[in-house]
C-alpha cells in the first residue's frame, strides 16, 4: 500500500527493512487500482496472487491483499524462466510459477529488502549482487522482524490457507551466483543487463531488455511515494542513479516497478531525476509526517525521506 495515506511505522521496521506504512483509513478500499482495469487477470491467479501477462512471455505477480502491493515478474526465455523478486513470502509464489513454465527458474532480486526476497528459499538458482548488503541479507529474518507484515492491518483478507501469521518469517537462502553492472542473463531468446543503481539499498538493480525497451525498476521507481528513509539509504547514490537510468528513457517503451502497478511511461524517470534535483537544491519544500519522515510531493509519485538521509 504504497499511498499518500500513511501513518506511523514502528521503530524497528524504520531501522532494519522497508515495511510499508500503515494508513489512517482502510487503504484496501481503494483497490483495485484503475490500471489492472487495462489488464487481463490470466488463469494462473490463486486466492492470494493476482497474475498478468503484461507482455509476451512476461508475468507481473501481484500480491493485492497485502500492503506492500508487491509486483514480481516472471520472463520466459528459450532456455529457462528468470523470476525477478520472490515475493514477500507469504504466499507460495514457486506454486504459481511452475504453472506458468516448466523451464527451469532462476532467480534474481532488484535488492534485497525482505518484501523482495521471501520466496527466495523455494528456488534452487539464485542470482546475487556482489555486495555486503546483499551477502548480509541471505540469512534471512525472525518473525519479530517482519510480523507487522502478517498483522490485521497489513491485510486486506485473510492469510493463504494453511499459513499462520505467528509463523511468518524470512526463511535463510544462499546465492548461486554473484553478479557486478554490466552483466547479461542470456534466457536463449532474451538478453537482459544488469544495472547497478545504489541508493534505495547498496545492491539496487534495474534490469534492462534492450531490444524490447524495457525495465525493471524495483523500488528505485514506481506509482506513489517512493521509499527513501532506511538506514541504508544512500541520497547521493540514489540521486547519481536516476541520473543514470533517466538518460536510458529514448530506449525504453516501459517501466516495470516492483509494486503498486506493473506499467508505467518511461517519461516518469525523468520527472524523477527532475524532482530529485529539485529535492537536492532545496527547490521543493516537504511535509514533515507524524514519524519525522519527510514527504515531497510530485504528482504521480513522491520521495518520502528520513530527516538524516539528506544529511548524509
Amino acid at each position: 500500500m504504497r499511498t499518500d495515506l500513511l501513518a506511523v511505522l514502528s521503530a524497528s521496521i524504520i531501522l532494519f527493512c522497508c515495511a510499508q506504512q500503515k494508513s489512517e483509513s482502510r487503504w484496501c478500499d481503494d483497490l483495485p487500482r484503475e490500471a489492472y482495469q487495462k489488464l487481463q487477470k490470466t488463469a494462473f491467479s490463486n486466492d492470494w496472487f493476482e497474475v498478468y501477462e503484461v507482455q509476451d512471455s512476461i508475468y507481473a505477480i501481484y500480491e493485492p491483499f497485502q500492503w506492500q502491493e508487491m509486483i514480481s515478474y516472471l520472463i520466459i526465455g528459450e532456455d529457462f524462466a528468470l523470476l525477478f523478486d520472490s515475493g514477500n513470502g507469504i504466499g507460495d509464489i514457486k506454486s504459481v510459477v511452475t504453472k506458468i513454465t516448466e523451464l527451469p527458474i532462476r532467480v534474481l532480486n532488484s535488492h534485497s529488502h525482505y518484501d523482495h526476497v521471501g520466496g527466495n528459499a523455494d528456488f534452487d538458482f539464485i542470482y546475487g549482487m556482489d555486495t555486503d548488503f546483499t551477502r548480509g541479507r541471505m540469512k534471512g529474518l525472525p518473525h519479530e522482524r517482519v510480523a507487522e507484515e502478517v498483522s490485521d492491518a497489513a491485510l486486506c483478507k485473510g492469510l493463504p490457507v494453511g499459513v499462520k501469521a505467528e509463523d511468518h518469517h524470512i526463511r535463510p537462502y544462499d546465492i548461486t551466483q554473484l553478479m557486478k553492472d554490466g552483466d547479461t542473463i542470456n534466457l536463449g531468446n532474451r538478453i537482459l543487463e544488469i544495472i547497478s543503481i545504489p541508493g534505495h539499498t547498496p545492491d539496487a538493480i534495474a534490469l534492462l531488455d534492450r531490444e524490447s525497451g524495457l525495465l525493471w525498476t524495483g523500488d528505485s521507481y514506481y506509482a506513489g511515494p517512493i521509499w527513501l528513509f532506511a538506514p541504508e539509504t544512500d541520497w547521493n547514490a540514489y540521486k547519481n542513479s536516476v541520473e543514470r537510468v533517466s538518460a536510458l528513457v529514448p530506449l525504453l517503451k516501459y517501466l516495470l516497478p516492483a509494486h503498486n502497478t506493473p506499467l508505467e511511461d518511461p517519461a516518469h524517470l525523468t520527472a524523477l531525476a527532475n524532482a530529485v534535483n529539485r529535492v537536492d537544491r532545496g527547490e521543493s519544500k516537504p511535509t514533515r509526517r507524524n514519524d519525522e519522515n519527510l514527504i515531497f510531493e510530485f504528482g504521480h509519485f513522491s520521495l518520502l525521506l528520513g530527516p538524516q538521509v539528506l544529511e548524509k
